[in-house]
């Protein structure tokens, strides 16, 4: 299970660089410990989960959330495939960087 965060981690490291300004990610979690790692890290950018903000207060993060929210299977699919009741959905989309 530690691999799996690791694993995790590192990929949402590198998700600024390995996207293009404007670029999407979507990621599909199983279980709450990884999907809490997710929510912080494409809420705030880092994996403290804290908030850092410009002089004006705006949030600084490099992703514009796509879900707000998690997206949570409907009940047809939970009907069809009983498993799929703990995913959730979350996409963001990477902001371009001011010049």
């Amino acid at each position: 299970q530690r691999r799996v965060h690791g694993a995790l981690k590192c990929l949402l490291q590198q998700t600024p660089e390995l996207l293009k300004p404007g670029g999407r990610i979507a990621i599909i979690t199983y279980h709450s410990l990884e999907d809490r790692i997710v929510k912080h890290f494409f809420k705030t950018g880092n994996f403290e989960g804290s908030l850092k903000k410009d002089l004006y207060g705006n949030v600084i993060t490099p992703f514009r959330l796509i879900t707000p929210k998690a997206v949570a299977p409907s009940a047809e699919e939970l009907a069809q495939n009983s498993r799929s009741r703990s995913a959730k959905l979350r996409i963001v989309e990477l902001i371009p960087s001011m010049p």
